[in-house]
Parts: C-alpha cells; structure tokens; sequence
C-alpha cells in the first residue's frame, strides 16, 4: 500500500471539482504520446523545480536520478511518474506523514497544488495569495 499524492501546475489544471477530476482521469492515464514518464524534463519548469528539491529528501524508485543502491533509508524510495502538467508521487505508506509535510513545504516553495489521491475526500489545494496551500475543492 502506498501514500499518494499528486503535485500539480494551476496553470494547465482546471479549477473547477468536476473539470479537475475528468482532467485527472484522462491525465492519469498515462497516454502522453512520446512522453518518458520518469523524465522530468518533459514536465514545467516550476514541477521540475518542485522535483528535483523532492528527491533530496525522497529519492526516485526510477529514471536518470535513481541511485543504484538504495538510500539507508529504503522507505524514502518514491515512484514518481511524470506528466506535462503534473507528478504523481507514491511514497511508503510508513513515510506518509513525513513525505505529505516535504511535498506541501515544497509545493509552497514553487507555487504548485496538491490533489491528495490517497484521500477518500480528495482534497485538492492550490496555492493562495500568500504562496500557503488552501483548499479548493474536495467531495
């Protein structure tokens, strides 16, 4: 079982709940043509930002950054999958609450929003005046 959560440009997602989720569900389905989905490079530059400070304290399970052995701390290992406009991460469920305060404090840092998949709510924050997470919609 893993703990995900997905980090997200406001800039090229809907706002609005519904928008949102159709916009997730076609997203999420990982049909991006020409598209490497653990190369951060094909993603916005604020989300590459907002992954390459995340792998400091998360390193990826995949892809150009992920080290041959693993860190002393296994549970920190994430999966990542990168998309255009989003990136889904799933991290060890033990390490929830740790990796839920680094993507927040970093989704902060670079004005990004977070959906929290792993909720049954699924709450959706976007950045507000402040630069700070506020809610924008959940069910």
């Amino acid at each position: 079982m893993s703990f995900d959560l997905v980090v997200f440009d406001p800039s090229g997602a809907p706002a609005d709940r519904a928008s949102f989720i159709k916009w997730w569900q076609k997203v999420s389905e990982w049909g991006e043509e020409g598209h490497d989905y653990n190369n951060p490079e094909l993603t916005t530059l604020p989300l590459r930002a907002w992954f390459m400070d995340m792998i400091a304290e998360f390193p990826p399970m995949n892809g150009s950054y992920a080290k041959d052995e693993l860190p002393e701390d296994e549970a920190t290992v994430t999966d990542y999958t990168i998309a255009k406009a989003l990136i889904y991460a799933g991290f060890a469920w033990s390490k929830g609450e740790q990796a839920g305060d680094a993507v927040v404090r970093i989704a902060e840092r670079h004005r990004l929003g977070v959906f929290n998949v792993s909720s049954p709510d699924g709450q959706v924050y976007i950045p507000g005046a402040n630069g700070e997470l506020q809610l924008a919609h959940s069910d």
